[in-house]
């Protein structure tokens, strides 16, 4: 069912045709949504969040981070083909794909936790759908003038004034989305080598198809579906609602001060019949999803706190308190309205849920930051061949045949020594079969940011069990002192 006051409704549906031939609607059609510009706060807030968002989304490719020769220079970088994450001084590799899980993870609780905190934030502030929709209503401002000029435009016959208003707004629209487009294929490879490419039709085809996809995506949702995407679409709204409770911080309407609604007329000549609210609608008119916020709770209020910054205004206007619209919790709200002192809003965001949510987030976050600066950059991981298990040479001396792939996380090249430990009169040498007199370890090299293949070959004397724990060991020659090692098993005759 439509929440009361959402006044963006999709959709005709006429009943069957009753007996004397008239028809009545089911469902209204869709009334575009201007909203009016406002100042105070929380627009000035929005401003804020919006220039910052879009700053780091369009400008992060383009940032530069020195990572030696081997490496690339580009700060952040998703590279797919060689399967890395590149995060400023940050590297991940494929196996370490649970630091990526741990963001996500984070990301998760820290939403709820600004969930339970202070209701929709992030559908209000940070949502990439405010943020581009916000965009497009300032530049729709800019060309059309504010809400009663967009009304008086939207109903006028086409022409060529209406024209080139429209096709401006939309070119500029349009200008926006692909470089919103753009700028998301750059966090996957070199952003300057790729913009060459794109321009000159060298890049390859699933980037023209990326950015094509999301300049349509971008165009469409910010220009001309907007609150359907927030009231209708996104999945969002619905759980967060489930993650709110009575203690948690929403913008709300005060009706026990505002009703009954009366202009300042009225109020003047009837003294204490009406109350605050003088219901001059700007809460509606400034609020980017047509809602009424006066009506209580909805779907479509996604939290932006711009009818607080409207309603204040009017409230200063007419020299009447502020907070007729507020930021307040449902407990304080009954508080209030009985004439109760309501706590400080820290006070309010201080309690055990939002404590519990904090103390798990932070945890999974230090966690991480010690595992990621306690790691090697070295790792070694052994297979050993299975056809034949083992080999028993002339000499009674069993052999075991291994492929190690030694993985150099560092963005330089490195010597490292393999050796074991553990197998007594072991020998151990690297490639083919001739065997060196006596080696219990070897030296190879391994290029930088890769990943080397050696072919391992273990021989020791035989003995009464039938296979021995051990340990290979991969360091780094000279003053690398780093090490891995991996647990193994030697095969001897009746271990088959």
């Amino acid at each position: 069912m439509l929440q009361p006051g959402a006044a963006a409704k999709v959709g005709k549906m006429s009943s069957p045709k009753p007996a004397d031939g008239s028809y009545f609607q089911l469902y209204e059609s869709r009334k575009g949504v201007f909203p009016k510009a406002t100042d105070g706060f929380y627009r000035r807030l929005k401003w804020g969040i919006m220039i910052v968002t879009l700053a780091i989304y369009y400008i992060t490719p383009w940032i530069r981070w020195d990572r030696g020769p081997y490496a690339p220079d580009q700060a952040v970088l998703v590279d797919l083909a060689n399967r890395r994450f590149y995060m400023f001084s940050i590297e991940i590799w494929p196996h370490e794909f649970y630091y990526v899980v741990g963001l996500l993870v984070m990301a998760g609780i820290g939403l709820f936790l600004v969930t339970s905190a202070v209701g929709r934030a992030w559908c209000g502030y940070a949502c990439p759908q405010t943020v581009w929709t916000d965009l497009f209503q300032h530049v729709e401002r800019w060309i059309d003038g504010d809400r009663n000029a967009q009304f008086r435009l939207q109903d006028a016959p086409w022409g060529s004034q209406k024209i080139a208003k429209r096709f401006g707004k939309w070119a500029i629209w349009l200008f926006i989305a692909f470089w919103t487009g753009g700028a998301w294929i750059m966090y996957f490879a070199d952003a300057p080598t790729l913009t060459v490419d794109f321009w000159t039709g060298q890049a390859a085809p699933v980037a023209y198809a990326t950015v094509g996809i999301l300049t349509a995506i971008t165009f469409i949702f910010g220009g001309f579906m907007r609150e359907q995407v927030c009231i209708y679409m996104c999945p969002w709204p619905r759980i967060q609602t489930a993650m709110m409770d009575e203690k948690s911080l929403l913008v709300t309407y005060k009706d026990w001060r505002g009703e009954k609604r009366g202009s300042v007329k009225k109020a003047k000549a009837n003294p204490g019949e009406f109350g605050d609210c003088i219901d001059c609608n700007q809460c509606v008119a400034v609020c980017p999803t047509g809602i009424d916020i006066r009506e209580g709770p909805q779907i479509g209020c996604i939290t932006c706190a711009l009818c607080i910054d409207a309603c204040d205004s009017v409230m200063e206007q007419v020299g009447r308190p502020r907070g007729l619209i507020d930021y307040i919790t449902a407990d304080d709200a009954e508080a209030e309205a009985k004439g109760a002192e309501t706590p400080p809003t820290w006070k309010t965001l201080l309690r055990p849920r939002t404590i519990a949510y904090f103390l798990i987030w932070a945890s999974i976050g230090l966690g991480m930051l010690f595992v990621l600066g306690n790691r090697t950059r070295l790792d070694i991981a052994v297979q050993q061949d299975r056809n034949p298990v083992y080999v028993q040479l002339a000499s009674g001396e069993i052999r075991n045949n291994y492929t190690a792939k030694i993985r150099n996380m560092e963005s330089r090249p490195r010597e490292v020594e393999i050796s074991v430990f553990g197998l007594e009169g072991a020998t151990i040498w690297e490639g083919g079969t001739a065997r060196p007199a006596q080696q219990t370890k070897f030296v190879t090299h391994v290029a930088p940011d890769s990943v080397a293949k050696v072919r391992v070959f273990v021989v020791a004397p035989p003995a009464a069990q039938e296979s021995t724990s051990y340990v290979m060991q991969v360091r780094g020659v000279g003053d690398d002192a780093e090490t891995d090692s991996e647990e193994l098993f030697f095969k001897r005759p009746g271990n088959e």
